[in-house]
């Protein structure tokens, strides 16, 4: 009988992450994957959750974690306190965990972008005074 494992994609992630950007999807994406590939990330899945809203799901080495925490800044994504702290205590999880120790431990991560556009406001038109 095969075992019915879940899916990786499935599984609750050790780590929930949540962010949102100004800055255009088109820009964003290409540096996104750029910055999970030199962090060490494997892509498990990723979805268009709405028009405005990517997930993705992924795992990576402890080892990574700053190497993860400065890539999704500099690529321009603004993360919830919530995230700052999770991610601040992944780096903190790394420090005092000895190299062997980090070798083999690996942490699945959610990742969910919000794509906010900003709103061009026109000036509101005045009353004909002369």
């Amino acid at each position: 009988m095969a075992s019915q494992l879940p899916s990786i994609a499935a599984q609750t992630p050790d780590l929930d992450v949540r962010s949102f950007s100004y800055v255009a999807r088109r820009d964003i994406l290409p540096a996104l994957a750029e910055a999970l590939t030199a962090s060490g990330c494997w892509l498990q899945g990723s979805k268009a959750v709405s028009l405005a809203q990517m997930e993705y799901r992924f795992e990576m080495p402890l080892r990574y974690a700053v190497e993860l925490y400065s890539g999704l800044v500099e690529c321009g994504l603004e993360l919830t306190r919530d995230s700052h702290t999770e991610l601040t205590g992944l780096c903190t999880l790394r420090r005092h965990n000895p190299p062997p120790q980090q070798m083999g431990r690996v942490i699945g991560v959610r990742l969910e972008v919000n794509f906010l556009e900003e709103i061009e406001t026109q000036p509101m038109p005045t009353g004909g005074h002369a």
